[in-house]
């Protein structure tokens, strides 16, 4: 949590808090966080603070590996980043997101896509063994942090 509340540091000393916000990683790792309605309940709780335009960021921990999703709601996308360079997330981790956005829409009495659209962020560094995805997942909070004109999420 150190990490994420440097990067917040960060947000708030870029003017940033308005395009980018966190989900707490202890609250939809698959260990530890309940089943995965709960889980999605959190993400839906959280992407119902949204300001418009804000993205989201969720640190997840499959129990053996971390990635990072990027939520926009507004657009209903998930940008997915893997280290190990997996394609895109399957199974329980997608489900989960996509039940929150499905929450996310009801409350916001909003009518959404069927599914969330999912993109494969491309160009990220690779990790070079199966042991350094937490640091790379930090990497790249902080590089998306840095990148102040989000210009590595197509705006279309």
């Amino acid at each position: 949590m150190f990490v994420i509340r440097y990067l917040y540091d960060q947000l708030k000393a870029y003017n940033m808090l308005d395009m980018v916000a966190f989900v707490d990683p202890s609250l939809v790792g698959a260990v530890g966080c309940g089943n995965g309605t709960v889980r999605a309940q959190h993400i839906k709780d959280r992407l119902a603070t949204a300001k418009p335009g804000q993205m989201f960021m969720l640190p997840f921990n499959s129990g053996d590996h971390w990635t990072l999703t990027l939520v926009d709601p507004n657009k209903e996308t998930a940008y997915f980043m893997d280290p190990l360079k997996r394609r895109l997330p399957t199974g329980d981790w997608m489900s989960i997101v996509e039940t929150a956005m499905r929450m996310y829409n009801a409350e916001k009495k909003k009518q959404g896509r069927s599914s969330v659209q999912w993109k494969n962020l491309a160009g990220i560094p690779p990790q070079p063994s199966n042991k350094e995805c937490g640091y790379f997942i930090m990497r790249y909070m902080r590089d998306i942090i840095e990148d102040k004109d989000m210009s590595l999420f197509p705006r279309k």
